[in-house]
């Protein structure tokens, strides 16, 4: 079909890895703006990502909302109290809302998730933006090349599914037939509950505040389950993976021949508990060596 797109394909990403390639080179600092669809913006520092923001995926507020751990009204008040910063990080350990740990691995999922969706649309171009400040950068920068690999693997692992679909493409419905929920996941649940035909996977992602590639992943394996029913017919998605580092081979070691045992001599002894008793330990013999001893005294087995 000549309207899909070329996910992942050659010139889309082998632009965006080129760019990402000359700004960790550079320890370049600042922001890389990718045009596109949904386009976004990658944040380095030092040449490492440390924040990924895209229109295609959930931003670490909407992933921290939907964890509960704090309601709107509460989050607008924070935006408020901080002077309308967008990620109130000081705020929100403050008032015991999230711990900072909990507020880094929010913040390291949602930049995964948003480099996968950038990489999975369509890539067009993409400009060097230094003046670009993230909201909810992580401490510790990624490498681009490991970033773009992840968002790789990603795809490909949903190209492998019966019916693989894309973030913003197919628009599944609830099957005609009622379904037993009782045997379902809270995400399959939470799905049937927003598909109508016309949000995709990137739209229920939003709508569910969860992130967009579980969620595609999910759409794809209940497509493939008869959970969901679509119009669109499944079709492959190409997918660029990068070669695997070659894998080195231990020599194979010779076989050690068995151990041979060599039975002890005889140990004779005086027994000092009975005066001109003699007794002598000989050793008792197996297959694969000996055993252990028998008792000889005064000539008599014991």
């Amino acid at each position: 079909m000549s309207g899909i797109r070329d996910s992942l394909g050659r010139v889309g990403h082998d632009l965006l890895a080129r760019a990402l390639a000359d700004c960790g080179r550079e320890e370049f600092t600042g922001g890389l703006r990718v045009s596109g669809r949904p386009g976004g913006i990658f944040h380095l520092r030092g040449g490492l990502v440390v924040a990924v923001e895209s229109p295609g995926a959930p931003g670490p507020e909407a992933l921290l909302l939907r964890s509960g751990r704090i309601g709107g009204e509460q989050w607008a008040d924070l935006v408020r109290e901080s002077g309308g910063t967008r990620w109130p990080l000081d705020g929100l350990v403050a008032h015991g809302y999230a711990g900072a740990a909990q507020l880094r691995i929010v913040c390291v999922l949602a930049l995964h998730d948003a480099a996968f969706a950038v990489a999975a649309g369509d890539v067009d171009g993409c400009e060097l933006a230094p003046d670009a400040q993230p909201f909810a950068p992580v401490s510790l920068g990624e490498p681009s090349a490991r970033l773009l690999q992840d968002a790789t693997r990603k795809l490909a692992a949903i190209t492998a599914l019966p019916y693989p679909v894309r973030p913003d493409r197919e628009r599944p419905r609830a099957p005609a037939y009622a379904l037993d929920e009782a045997g379902l996941g809270l995400l399959q649940r939470e799905l049937l509950t927003h598909v109508d035909g016309r949000r995709t996977a990137r739209d229920l992602a939003f709508r569910t505040g969860r992130g967009v590639y579980p969620v595609t992943a999910e759409v794809a394996r209940m497509l493939a389950e008869g959970l969901l029913e679509c119009a669109d017919s499944p079709v492959p998605i190409p997918v660029r993976v990068p070669p695997e580092a070659p894998v080195v081979r231990r020599r194979e070691q010779p076989a050690l021949p068995p151990p041979q045992f060599t039975a002890p001599a005889e140990l004779p002894r005086r027994n000092p508990g009975a005066s001109g008793i003699t007794e002598t330990l000989v050793p008792e013999k197996s297959g694969a060596g000996w055993k252990g001893f028998f008792r000889l005294r005064n000539g008599t087995w014991k």
